[in-house]
């Protein structure tokens, strides 16, 4: 393994704390995990790593958590699922001052390599209307119509990464992700996405015998879902190739709401009836990963089935929610 400084930018958050967890299975040791939350907070924190607790808003805590660093991987965010983006713009995009000053940083430091983890809220809302979508192709980004405020910021910290790489030859990657979901990580308090919601009021509904269960939107809306383990073995592969545009990394696997509440279902073994809340956030109709460029650079696409992936995600929600 190489000696160099790897820094997580987020690692006390479900992808980070993953991917922290993942670097260590490698065989790396020269690891930096950051993230604003108290420790106790982290969703995974590791001993034999240096972990640190800072606010990467300000640029001075962005330097001390590059110092000696050669690859970073910045995936902090202010974040969650449409309920919470819907409801708070503002603090998503604050959210740009992180990417900012951590490029500002790592051009101070001559970091080598650097990924920011972007989103598939970058894609125009224009071509997300019919939940029988066709598939977003990175193209699909502009003209730009991103989800406002946490789209918004997505797709101006890419260009960042694009003119920090340009300009001052920082070698920037980016991914598009599409719906990360899997174990350790968040279900309940209105940050969580929607397999951790939903899986959250099956086993809600489960313990407690009353078999119904809310849904927000109509349920047709579609959408893929990315288990962890794909989305860390994209995020790594891309950092270390010559893909220089951003990139999607997702399923292609597309399923509507309710498709997704009969899978968590049949895995909890109980029917319930369905409460559509119409008022509720829901996002766009259609949104799916076109895998095309994936394909074509690494050879290689996010292929975990989603009924294998919710199966893992289901029974370590069920773990903590009967501990």
């Amino acid at each position: 393994m190489s000696s160099e400084k790897i820094v997580v930018c987020g690692a006390g958050g479900f992808i980070g704390g993953h991917l922290v967890s993942d670097l260590l299975r490698q065989g790396h040791r020269n690891i930096r995990a950051v993230d604003i939350k108290p420790f106790d907070e982290w969703f995974q924190r590791f001993p034999e790593v240096e972990n640190l607790q800072l606010d990467l808003q300000g640029k001075q805590a962005c330097q001390k958590a590059l110092a000696d660093s050669a690859i970073v991987y910045n995936l902090a965010a202010d974040m969650g699922g449409m309920g919470f983006i819907e409801n708070n713009k503002a603090l998503c995009m604050l959210s740009v001052l992180i990417n900012t000053h951590l490029l500002m940083a790592a051009r101070e430091v001559g970091v080598k390599r650097y990924f920011y983890a972007s989103s598939a809220c970058v894609y125009n809302a224009d071509k997300q209307k019919d939940p029988n979508v066709t598939a977003l192709k990175e193209s699909d980004a502009y003209p730009a119509m991103p989800e406002d405020g946490y789209g918004w910021e997505k797709l101006f910290s890419e260009r960042m990464c694009r003119h920090f790489r340009e300009d001052f030859g920082i070698q920037t990657r980016v991914a598009r992700y599409h719906n990360v979901y899997g174990p350790h990580g968040t279900y309940e308090g209105g940050r969580e996405k929607a397999p951790a919601a939903i899986c959250r009021k099956v086993i809600e509904a489960k313990l407690s015998g009353k078999h119904e269960i809310e849904i927000w939107g109509d349920g047709h809306q579609t959408r893929s879902f990315m288990y962890i383990d794909d989305c860390l073995k994209g995020t790594q592969a891309i950092l270390n190739s010559d893909i220089l545009e951003p990139i999607n990394l997702g399923s292609s696997e597309m399923v509507t709401i309710n498709q997704l509440v009969d899978i968590v279902e049949e895995i909890a073994g109980i029917k319930l009836t369905r409460r559509y809340n119409l008022n509720a956030p829901k996002g766009v109709n259609g949104r799916n990963s076109d895998n095309t460029l994936i394909k074509q650079y690494l050879g290689w696409e996010p292929n975990i089935p989603l009924r294998e992936g919710m199966r893992k995600t289901y029974e370590w929600i069920y773990k903590e929610m009967t501990a």
